[in-house]
């Protein structure tokens, strides 16, 4: 069985940071993705960065560029994402998933609150 399990979450003012980690366990290596979305209070769920877990290719959406840095552990099973100059649109529940060709297994989520 595939376990994702998301940590890291909390309450930080605009322009703090936070870093939520992703640990994977079930399955090792491969050329599967490992990505963190996010889902806002009464929106969808909303992509926010990917990385290839061997590869090591990066991907971002747009709102969170240059701001998010999404790595690799050197535990190899852990995916971070590193969260700086937070803003209370970034206040949501962030979720850890696997791809495999679709995106088929997720963590429960941790919650990230941004005040102004």
């Amino acid at each position: 069985q595939v376990q994702l399990v998301e940590s890291g979450g909390g309450l930080v003012q605009a322009g703090g940071s936070l870093r939520l980690s992703c640990v994977v366990s079930g399955r090792a290596g491969g050329t599967y993705t490992v990505g963190w979305f996010r889902q806002a209070p009464g929106k969808e769920r909303v992509f926010v960065a990917d990385i290839s877990w061997s590869g090591g290719r990066t991907s971002y959406a747009d709102s969170v560029k240059g701001r998010f840095t999404i790595s690799r552990g050197n535990a190899k099973n852990t995916v971070y994402l590193q969260m700086n100059n937070l803003k209370p649109e970034d206040t949501g529940v962030y979720y850890c998933g696997l791809a495999d060709g679709a995106y088929d297994s997720w963590g429960q989520g941790t919650q990230v609150t941004v005040s102004s």
